[in-house]
């Protein structure tokens, strides 16, 4: 079943009963699998650059798992038990420009115990180990202090009630007012929004200053323009 992301919905998303968990359900896997090593490349080439800015990165589970269907690395995520709504891709720090620093120096295999805490926010392990690898390894931190941070940005967000919200037709704009509505300290400027080809919101990235305080990202740096229809897949 598809639902339609929509303004006429937005003063019913705001009511105190809206949705506030970012998974429904979801219990950690007793066992985590292993992940691979995840190394910079000739695509990915390393890059060591200061940090200006930060980045929280959430995907919408329902639209990933309807664009990936069954994959190997899917079944925790859009399989069994568990539900999720959005889930945290990633905490990525940003340099000045159009560029970002990226897989600053090698890292091992995380440990499992890291990697199943981090499950229920994270739902993938081959992400867990992407994200520190490719992000979390140009911030001065350990494995347990990146996730830390993370989770904790990730697990103080709240949301619109979005099933209330898809029965309408709002625009990215809308989408953002409801948003920031439920996050005083989260601007409607503060948030883009990226969506698929055609026009499933996809993630909402999050505008992070250097003391991950959450301000107006800068122009230019990613997310469709706020008249956007938006369409959100509720699974």
């Amino acid at each position: 079943m598809k639902w339609v992301v929509g303004s006429v919905a937005l003063a019913a998303a705001l009511l105190p009963g809206a949705a506030l968990a970012q998974a429904q359900m979801c219990v950690a896997p007793r066992k985590v699998a292993r992940p691979l090593p995840d190394l910079p490349s000739a695509k990915e080439p390393r890059r060591v650059l200061p940090i200006s800015s930060y980045t929280l990165a959430l995907t919408w589970s329902p639209g990933l798992c309807r664009a990936r269907g069954d994959t190997p690395d899917s079944g925790f995520r859009c399989g069994g038990d568990n539900r999720f709504g959005f889930t945290l891709h990633g905490l990525w720090p940003d340099a000045a420009g159009k560029t970002w620093p990226q897989y600053c120096k090698a890292t091992p295999i995380l440990p499992p115990a890291l990697i199943r805490k981090t499950m229920c926010a994270t739902p993938s392990e081959q992400l867990i180990q992407h994200e520190w690898a490719k992000h979390g390894t140009c911030m001065q931190t350990t494995p347990a202090g990146y996730f830390q941070r993370s989770t904790k940005l990730y697990r103080a967000i709240r949301y619109p009630d979005m099933e209330a919200l898809s029965r309408g037709a709002p625009t990215v704009g809308d989408f953002k007012r409801a948003f920031a509505a439920r996050n005083r300290a989260i601007p409607a400027a503060a948030i883009r929004v990226t969506t698929t080809r055609e026009g499933w919101l996809d993630e909402l990235w999050l505008c992070l200053d250097t003391r991950f305080r959450y301000h107006r990202c800068e122009a230019g740096t990613g997310g469709v323009g706020d008249d956007t229809p938006l369409k959100i897949w509720r699974g």
